[in-house]
C-alpha cells in the first residue's frame, strides 16, 4: 500500500480529456531522468541511451463506410521501456510515497504517476536492475482499486537491464479527445521534451512506433528545427545569461514563448504575442511557418529556482533601493526583446509592415480621428497584428491616443511650472512642440466628430432603404436616429440628438422635447396629451431701437416623421392623415400660454412665428397633401417648401423626402469628408 490516500489525490487531480497523452509524456521524462540518474556513475553521451515507446492498439479495425483516408485503429495503451537505473530499493520506496522527496532537486511533485490513473485504468511494471552487483527485478501493478501491489517473488533478473511501463485501459473520454495517428504522437511528444533536445546535456535516443511504422524524434527534431537553433549570452547587472532561440516547425499551432530553466529543466513559459511588434500567432521564412522559443539558462536562474521547482524567486519589478543588483522579470525581458527581435528581424519585417499598412487602411477609411496623432504614436514598435479586427484595433489606437493626450497634458503643466523662463530659447522651442500636439488633438477631435456624421448618414441611408425580408424599417428608427424618444434637452440622453441631419441651426433652441404629451412641456400651457415627434422653442432678445432694452421674441419648431413609403394619407381630412395639418395643429397648440422654460411669459406668443418640416417619402398621397397646402415643389425634386399665411399657422413649411435628407447632409458635409478622405457619395 502506499504511504499518503492514492483515491484522495485522484480525485483532486485535475487532467483535460484533451491532455489524455499527458500521462504518457511523463513517463517519458521519468524514463529520462531514470538514465539521468544511471549516467551520474558512467558518464556516457546520453545518446547512446534508448527509450522506446510503443503504442498498443485495438487488433480489430472497426468499419467506417464513410469517404477519405482509413481512421486509426483505437489506442488500448502505451508501453514505454528505457535502460535507466529503475526501480532499486531507493527508487522502489519513492515511488510508494506519493509526496517523496527523492527527486525534488529534479523539480519533480510526484504528479507523473497519479496523472497514469487518471487516464489508464491499469499500469504493468517490470523493472531489472543492479542491486550490490546483482541484476535483480520488481515486476507489479499499479491502479487505482489496489494501489500499488506485492511485486511478484523469485523473478530472475534481465540482461541488459531495463524498465518497461505499460499504460493499459485507455479510458475512452480521454481516448476519443487525444491524437490517434503515429506522427502526431511523436510530435506531441516531441514539443514535450523539446528542452531536453535543446539543452547542453542531451537526451537520450528515443522512438516512438506501432506495430507499422516507427519515428526517431532525433530526426523529427531535425526535421522540425531545419538547423534554425542558436545561442547568444547576455549580461545584466553582473550576471551572465545564455539564451537559446529556436524556430519549431511542427504540424500544429504552438504559441510563441520564453522558456526560464534551471538545473537542465524547463520550470516557466511566458507568451510572447502581442508582447514584441510583429511577432503574432503565423510568421514564416524561406522554409515555411514556425513557432518561436527562447530558452534562457543562467547560474542565477539555478540560485533562484524555488524549491518545487514551479518558478523563481524574482521579482516582477525591482524599485528603491535594491533596483542596481536585483534583478526583476521585467528587467529579463527588457534585456531579451531587443534580443528575440533581432534574431527575428527578416521574420518580423514583413508582419510589421502588413500591421502599419492595416493601420494606415483603418484610420483612412474607418478612423479619420487618429490621423492628427499617428505621428506620436509608437508605430515602430506597437504590436499590430495585420489580422486584428477593426474593432480590436480601434481599442488599441483608442488606448495609445489617450497614452498621448495624457503626456501631452502633463507636458503642459511642466510648461506652466517652468515659465520664468519662458523667454529663452529652450522655452520657446519647447512651447511650440507643444503647441502643434496640442492642435493636433484638436485635429482628432475634430476628424473625430466629422467621422461619427459620416456614421449616422451612413445608418439614415441604410434606415430608408428596402430591407431584405421587402419591407421598411418603422419610423422610430429614423426618429432615434435623429433624437432619442421620450427625451427632452434637459436629460443627459439628449447629447446623442443629430438634428444637424435636417438643419444644423436646429441645435441651437431654448427647449427641445421628443415624443413627450404637450402636457409635460414647460414652454406651454396647453394640457392635451398629443405627442409631436420632436418640437423647439427658441429664443431670441431683439432690441428695437437703440437704447431701449431687448424685447424678448421666439420661434416655434415642429418636425413630424413618417415610416417610410406610408401611402395611406388624406389631404386636409384630419390631422392624424394629414402630416401637414398635423404638424400645423401642433404648433397651434404650442403657442397656447407660450413661456420659457422657468416661466416667463413670451409677448404675442399666438403670433410666434413658426416653422414646420414633415419627413417623409413622397408617394402620391404625400404629394396630395403637399398642394392641397399650395407648397411649391423644390428645383432638385426631392421636397416641397411654402408658407402658410393664415394667422392661425403663420407658418414655413417644408416637406423632405428621405433621398432629399440623405442627400442633403451629404452635400453639407462633403467638404469635411473630404477633407479626412472619407466616401461621400
Amino acid at each position: 500500500m502506499m504511504d499518503s490516500p492514492l483515491k484522495g489525490r485522484l480525485r483532486n487531480t485535475h487532467l483535460p480529456y484533451v491532455k489524455g497523452l499527458m500521462p504518457v509524456y511523463e513517463a517519458v521524462v521519468n524514463s529520462i531522468e531514470s538514465i539521468e540518474e544511471l549516467n551520474e556513475s558512467k558518464q556516457l553521451p546520453l545518446s547512446q541511451y534508448q527509450i522506446d515507446v510503443e503504442i498498443l492498439r485495438d487488433d480489430h479495425l472497426q468499419l467506417d463506410l464513410k469517404p477519405g483516408p482509413t481512421p486509426e485503429r483505437e489506442i488500448n495503451g502505451f508501453k514505454i521501456t528505457d535502460n535507466g537505473i529503475g526501480f532499486t530499493d531507493e527508487n522502489w520506496d519513492s515511488f510508494k510515497t506519493l509526496d517523496s522527496l527523492k527527486k525534488i532537486e529534479k523539480g519533480c511533485r510526484g504528479i507523473g504517476r497519479v496523472l497514469w490513473l487518471k487516464a489508464f485504468d491499469n499500469v504493468t511494471i517490470d523493472s531489472s536492475y543492479y542491486q550490490n552487483g546483482e541484476v535483480l527485478r520488481r515486476k507489479f501493478n499499479f491502479n487505482a482499486q489496489q494501489e500499488v501491489s506485492t511485486p511478484e517473488s523469485n523473478l530472475e533478473g534481465i540482461k541488459p537491464i531495463s524498465t518497461t511501463v505499460c499504460l493499459m485501459g485507455f479510458q475512452k473520454r480521454f481516448a476519443k479527445a487525444s491524437n490517434k495517428t503515429l506522427e502526431k504522437i511523436a510530435s506531441g511528444l516531441l514539443e514535450h521534451c523539446l528542452w531536453y533536445f535543446i539543452r547542453t546535456e542531451g537526451v537520450p535516443s528515443i522512438r516512438v512506433c506501432d506495430d507499422r511504422h516507427s519515428v526517431d524524434l532525433f530526426k523529427l527534431f531535425d526535421q522540425h528545427m531545419h538547423s534554425s537553433s542558436s545561442s547568444e549570452k547576455i549580461t545584466l547587472k553582473g550576471q551572465e545569461f545564455e539564451m537559446t532561440h529556436v524556430k519549431i516547425r511542427v504540424s500544429r499551432s504552438r504559441p510563441h514563448c520564453v522558456g526560464y530553466c534551471a538545473a537542465g529543466r524547463l520550470v516557466r513559459e511566458e507568451p510572447l504575442k502581442g508582447k514584441i511588434p510583429g511577432l503574432f500567432a503565423a510568421i514564416s521564412d524561406g522554409d515555411g511557418e514556425f513557432s518561436y522559443m527562447a530558452y534562457l539558462t543562467s547560474s542565477y536562474l539555478d540560485n533562484r529556482v524555488t524549491s518545487e521547482r514551479l518558478d523563481f524567486n524574482i521579482s516582477e519589478t525591482v524599485d528603491g533601493l535594491y533596483a542596481a543588483t536585483e534583478i526583476s522579470y521585467d528587467d529579463i525581458r527588457q534585456a531579451l526583446f531587443p534580443c528575440i527581435s533581432s534574431f527575428l528581424q527578416d521574420s518580423l519585417e514583413e508582419v510589421i509592415r502588413a500591421g502599419q499598412e492595416k493601420v494606415s487602411d483603418f484610420v483612412s477609411k474607418r478612423a479619420p480621428k487618429y490621423q492628427p496623432l499617428l505621428r506620436h504614436l509608437p508605430m515602430k514598435t506597437l504590436p499590430i497584428d495585420p489580422d486584428i479586427s477593426d474593432k480590436d484595433l480601434d481599442l488599441l489606437l483608442h488606448k495609445e491616443a489617450f497614452l498621448v493626450e495624457e503626456k501631452i497634458l502633463v507636458e503642459g503643466h511642466d510648461l506652466l511650472n517652468s515659465r520664468n523662463g519662458k523667454g529663452s530659447e529652450e522655452y520657446e522651442a519647447r512651447l511650440k512642440e507643444y503647441l502643434d500636439k496640442a492642435e493636433d488633438l484638436k485635429q482628432s477631435d475634430l476628424a473625430n466628430y466629422v467621422a461619427h456624421r459620416r456614421v449616422v448618414i451612413d445608418l439614415l441611408e441604410y434606415a430608408v432603404e428596402q430591407q431584405d425580408d421587402g419591407r421598411f424599417c418603422r419610423e422610430d428608427v429614423i426618429h432615434d436616429l435623429i433624437v432619442p424618444k421620450g427625451v427632452t434637452s434637459l436629460d443627459n440622453e439628449f447629447r446623442h440628438q443629430n438634428l444637424w441631419l435636417i438643419d444644423e441651426r436646429l441645435a441651437f433652441h431654448h427647449f427641445l422635447a421628443s415624443d413627450k404629451n404637450l402636457s409635460t412641456y414647460p414652454t406651454t400651457s396647453n394640457a392635451s396629451g398629443r405627442r409631436p415627434d420632436i418640437a423647439s422653442l427658441r429664443l431670441f432678445e431683439t432690441p428695437l431701437f437703440f437704447g431701449e432694452p431687448s424685447r424678448l421674441q421666439a420661434s416655434i419648431t415642429v418636425i413630424e416623421i413618417k415610416k417610410p413609403m406610408r401611402r395611406d394619407f388624406k389631404a386636409g381630412e384630419t390631422e392624424n392623415k394629414d402630416p401637414i395639418l398635423q404638424a400645423l395643429g401642433y404648433l397651434r397648440r404650442l403657442r397656447e400660454g407660450a413661456s420659457t422654460i422657468n416661466g416667463r411669459p413670451i409677448p404675442n406668443a399666438e403670433k410666434i412665428p413658426g416653422f414646420v418640416y414633415v419627413l417623409a417619402d413622397f408617394t402620391d398621397s404625400l404629394i396630395d397633401c403637399c398642394r392641397m397646402h399650395q407648397l411649391q415643389k423644390t428645383a432638385d425634386g426631392l421636397g416641397y417648401f411654402g408658407y402658410q399665411r393664415d394667422e392661425a399657422f403663420n407658418a414655413y413649411i417644408q416637406v423632405i423626402s428621405f433621398d432629399g435628407l440623405v442627400i442633403s447632409a451629404k452635400e453639407r458635409n462633403r467638404a469635411f469628408f473630404d477633407q479626412l478622405g472619407l466616401p461621400s457619395n
